[in-house]
């Protein structure tokens, strides 16, 4: 299975901070809405069968509900998946969207082509090996799907800014919540997606200010970026 066991204890053990805005995940929060405006810009959510892969506790796959889309959250970790379920009980939302144990390489056996936005957000640069799950995400899609991804450039400049300064010096992430090694150079996660069939629309780096806690688009894609692909229709 394309699952690393210490990944997935990592986010147990903070499962309960998940939907703390001033917690751990706090820049999850804060980015949320640069993910719903670069998506929106480019999908109508509304009535769409949708999909979140590694959802964690649920912020963007609420968010994918509440702007109407059918929504189902997966995720190996069951901890962080419980209070997804918990939160969308007490938003009263738990009839639109459901939460299950899975990752993209299991879920695809049952719902190959089945879902018309595909969205996997820091997920990629936490399995062992990206280029499986790219081509799971790819299969669960519909031909005419749009998907989503983002990750973190595999770049001198992310290691300083998402590593040294934001687990250690900053304490803006958990201590040991990534490792460089494993980060994707966009030219990577391109070649990974064109060998899934998909083709690549666009590509957006942003950046994430800790101390204004505001995430805005940008040119650069040396740290954090975005990417919008499409299945082709048959």
């Amino acid at each position: 299975m394309n699952i690393d066991p210490s990944e997935v204890e990592k986010f147990e053990k903070l499962a309960h901070r998940w939907w703390d805005a001033e917690g751990e995940f706090k820049p999850l929060h804060d980015i949320n809405p640069l993910r719903l405006q670069y998506v929106q810009d480019r999908l109508d959510l509304d009535g769409i069968q949708a999909i979140e892969v590694g959802c964690g506790g649920g912020i963007f796959t609420e968010t994918l509900c509440e702007k109407g889309a059918q929504t189902i959250g997966i995720d190996p970790a069951v901890g962080p998946l419980t209070v997804a379920k918990i939160h969308a009980l007490e938003q009263e939302i738990n009839d639109q969207l459901a939460y299950e144990v899975s990752t993209a390489e299991e879920y695809v056996e049952t719902h190959r082509e089945y879902f018309d936005g595909v969205f996997s957000f820091e997920m990629l640069e936490h399995v062992p090996d990206f280029r499986i799950t790219v081509q799971a995400l790819a299969d669960l899609a519909k031909p005419g799907t749009r998907l989503f991804f983002s990750t973190i450039n595999r770049h001198p400049i992310a290691y300083i800014t998402m590593v040294v300064a934001g687990e250690y010096l900053l304490d803006v992430l958990p201590k040991g919540t990534h490792e460089y090694e494993r980060f994707i150079k966009p030219s990577e996660l391109a070649q990974a997606s064109r060998d899934a069939g998909l083709l690549v629309k666009n590509v957006q780096g942003y950046r994430y200010n800790p101390f204004s806690r505001h995430a805005s688009f940008c040119d650069s894609v040396d740290v954090n970026y975005l990417m919008y692909l499409e299945k082709p229709a048959k």
